[in-house]
């Protein structure tokens, strides 16, 4: 593993990543946030961005920011998806084959949290389940061949979130019938995101398919519109009373691990990446402790074949 030594005194910071003209790199979410931010500093490197989002308004208004701060001969475009519905997933991925030639980052950055009641997706999954990990399996899968054409890497972003819940996948009530709880339910789906990584990895390997590489980190605690977006009245409040306290960072700064993911060469795929400061929310990028129920074999492994069949997607190893 390449160590946080590596990477510099102060960890991992984009001064690292070099020209990147001739690349393409395909973000979610990137209308706010860690991925507007990810997105913008690509784009600064003279990286090709393709933005997958679900508002084609906001995505034409931070187009027309980031040309207005980089100039007009950026190559930025964006595709309309909602990762909450397959039908959508799936009309997204096919355009992005259609149209873009090559990917050498799939950057799975969008997420919802912290959803106050249950609300069960137009395909019948729990939302944060539905959204965060059906939505991007189905993505990765449709889109993996292009990315092992083009020698790509799939960076998943994931939450510190997977460790404040059940330690395991709940697979008797996927959908949290009894006992639902916003935090449960999404700590539940990063836990599902993370474990998918590197199960994908052992499937990866087990094939000979060293040439595409799985990434998964975290921001940390950052300051964007995620609970705000989702969260309930209550979690909302305590949001804005933290985000402007020591313990969270910038947006900026929470888009360094899946850049770091994206672009830093030799980087282990067995680590787990984000800011190694206290409790993991802020500080210097790099790897850092993942608990191993996030890497139970067997949970991962019936997780793999449950994801396969709720969306039909199965993946060309």
């Amino acid at each position: 593993m390449q160590n946080n030594n590596q990477l510099g005194k102060h960890g991992w910071t984009p001064e690292r990543i070099g020209d990147l003209t001739g690349k393409t790199f395909v973000i979610t979410g990137t209308t706010s946030g860690t991925g507007f931010e990810a997105a913008k500093i690509l784009l600064s490197k003279g990286a090709k961005v393709v933005m997958l989002n679900r508002n084609p308004k906001k995505s034409e208004d931070v187009i027309a920011i980031y040309k207005n701060e980089l100039g007009n001969n950026i190559d930025v475009s964006f595709v309309i998806v909602d990762l909450g519905k397959l039908a959508s997933v799936r009309k997204a991925a096919e355009e992005v084959l259609k149209t873009v030639p090559r990917i050498d980052a799939l950057m799975l950055n969008a997420a919802i949290a912290q959803v106050p009641r249950q609300v069960l997706t137009e395909d019948g999954f729990e939302s944060q389940m539905g959204t965060n990990h059906y939505g991007n399996f189905l993505l990765q899968g449709m889109l993996f061949p292009l990315i092992e054409k083009s020698k790509g890497r799939i960076v998943t972003v994931g939450s510190m979130g997977y460790n404040m819940g059940l330690k395991t996948i709940k697979f008797d009530d996927l959908n949290w019938d009894k006992n639902y709880t916003g935090n449960d339910a999404y700590s539940q789906s990063k836990l599902a995101q993370i474990m998918t990584v590197y199960e994908l990895q052992d499937r990866l390997e087990k094939a000979g398919k060293s040439d595409v590489k799985t990434y998964a980190c975290h921001p940390g605690a950052s300051r964007t519109s995620l609970i705000k977006t989702s969260g309930g009245l209550l979690t909302r409040f305590v949001w804005q009373l933290m985000k402007w306290s020591p313990f969270v960072q910038s947006a900026e700064r929470g888009a360094y691990p899946e850049l770091m993911c994206a672009t830093e060469e030799d980087l282990d795929q067995k680590g787990f990446y984000g800011p190694t400061g206290r409790s993991n929310w802020t500080g210097s990028v790099g790897a850092h402790k993942l608990e191993s129920h996030a890497k139970d074999k067997a949970v991962a492994e019936r997780l793999w074949d449950v994801s396969e069949q709720a969306t039909g997607q199965k993946f060309e190893l």
